[in-house]
């Protein structure tokens, strides 16, 4: 996988032609009757009748870098092997695109030239999706404890990640003070008039957490989570599946369980139901070490105001994609900041 050849004959084959050769129905020994492409800021991915296929751009970025085969590779089979954790049964073994003697691509014909590495997926249906649900106003209370048994087996099983308290703490620091320059950018124009507010109640929550953060990577409690807990990402099958972990930055997934519950409920808060946080932190229980209430908010404010932050950063990275999108949704998220409530476990039998 990794010989001097075979990235020459990747860095040979254009993506181009690599996309279109993954579009054509024709090449998939299943027999779908069409292929369906989504592309991503990272992917592309192929629905393909009952099965998924995704191709890595060779791309390079500050958090990662997709631009060598070998380093695709070795992304492909993070992936999943990171997802089988969380969803055993969809992720097959990473499958070669090969360049056959003939010069044809193929995901089936045996030997030739490896020019490129695939996640291959079990399709999902996408009415059990979380996000799907809750728009069609399906999602229970059962639902919501279901996907918390799920995690508690998970985070439960995950060993303690080594990282140094103080810098776990001050990571937050850091990342807040970006999230400040581009939130109060006068350029970016957000025009959020809870703004000051939000920035002024996230100051004083790190203040409050701060030694509570330190404690939580002391004793334990930071492990190699998901990374990237969306309500997209969570099918509410039997039993439920959590697809698409962050495979390619690991720092990004050194987590406390508590932090990604937060974004997950933010997230659902978002959609409508305000509720989840709160029934996740119950379902969830002793696998999230019994934390004080005020660093659960804390989390709460800063995942709302990055994803705020992230919104806005596309009016800069892809001016030209959707900019009437990014600042309603941004201003939605300063907004949802606010709400830190909205973590509070419920009552006994609510």
């Amino acid at each position: 996988m990794t010989e001097n050849k075979t990235a020459l004959a990747g860095a040979e084959v254009p993506v181009g032609d690599k996309v279109r050769f993954l579009s054509d129905p024709g090449i998939y020994s299943h027999g779908p009757a069409e292929v369906e492409i989504v592309e991503t800021h990272m992917s592309w991915v192929f629905l393909a009748g009952p099965k998924v296929f995704k191709l890595k751009k060779p791309v390079h970025y500050d958090f990662l870098d997709f631009s060598t085969l070998e380093k695709r590779a070795v992304a492909v089979r993070d992936e999943v092997d990171l997802n089988r954790r969380l969803a055993a049964e969809v992720y097959a073994v990473p499958r070669p695109l090969v360049m056959g003697p003939e010069g044809r691509l193929s995901l089936d014909a045996p030997g030739g030239q490896v020019v490129e590495w695939l996640v291959e997926m079990r399709r999902l249906p996408e009415a059990r999706n979380l996000e799907r649900m809750i728009g069609a106003g399906e999602l229970t209370p059962a639902h919501i404890g279901q996907v918390a048994g799920v995690l508690q087996g998970f985070y439960r099983a995950l060993p303690p990640a080594e990282i140094v308290p103080e810098d776990y703490a001050a990571q937050f620091a850091a990342e807040f003070a970006k999230t400040h320059a581009v939130l109060t950018d006068p350029a970016l124009a957000l025009g959020a008039p809870e703004l000051d507010a939000a920035l002024d109640a996230y100051d004083r929550a790190y203040a409050q957490a701060r030694p509570l953060l330190l404690r939580r990577a002391e004793e334990g409690q930071v492990v190699e989570g998901h990374g990237d807990l969306r309500p997209e990402h969570v099918f509410l099958t039997d039993p439920p599946v959590i697809i698409d972990c962050l495979e390619f930055n690991r720092a990004l997934r050194l987590v406390d369980p508590l932090d990604e519950i937060a974004f997950l409920g933010m997230e659902c808060a978002k959609l409508g139901p305000e509720w989840v946080a709160g029934a996740l932190c119950r379902g969830l229980g002793a696998a999230l070490g019994d934390p004080p209430p005020v660093l659960a908010e804390f989390y709460w404010r800063y995942r709302a105001l990055l994803r705020a932050r992230l919104a806005l950063l596309h009016l800069v990275v892809q001016p030209e994609r959707t900019p009437w999108k990014w600042r309603p949704q941004a201003r939605g998220y300063v907004a949802l900041s606010c709400r830190p409530e909205f973590m509070r476990p419920p009552p006994e039998g609510r």
